[in-house]
């Protein structure tokens, strides 16, 4: 994955378990998630598709947000954060962080010294989610 887009961390661990320990750190860090869109279950009732397990989290942190929302309200379009888990070819799972840095560089958000700030401070708590399940 290109580092400007995001991070990930593999763990050994079945799917289940790890959507469940990325919710748990995503909370100890002051996320949220307030989406949870389960792909496997999409693409089998809309397309007739078989997926591997394959989960969209929307994690929110109302202080990062509501700092950014009061900054400029076209950040709005580009929340909340998403972090994927997915099963991989080994039974093992694979969790993606996206990088609201690089994220925020959409239309030159990052331009803004507060909103460059928060999206700083957003994606540091995200490495630290990461860094919790490499260590759980």
């Amino acid at each position: 994955m290109p580092e400007e887009l995001g991070f990930e961390v593999r763990l050994n661990q079945p799917y289940a378990q790890a959507l469940e320990n990325v919710t748990a750190a995503l909370k100890a860090e002051g996320f949220g998630v307030v989406t949870s869109i389960d792909m496997r279950a999409t693409f089998n009732e809309k397309l007739g598709e078989d997926f591997r397990p394959y989960t969209i989290l929307g994690a929110c942190n109302p202080s990062l947000a509501h700092r950014m929302l009061i900054q400029d309200p076209v950040v709005g379009l580009l929340l909340p954060c998403n972090v994927t888990v997915e099963e991989d070819a080994q039974e093992s799972s694979v969790v993606r962080f996206a990088n609201p840095e690089a994220i925020l560089t959409l239309g030159g958000l990052q331009k803004d010294s507060i909103i460059s700030e928060v999206a700083r401070e957003a994606r540091t708590r995200l490495e630290q989610v990461a860094d919790a399940l490499l260590t759980s």
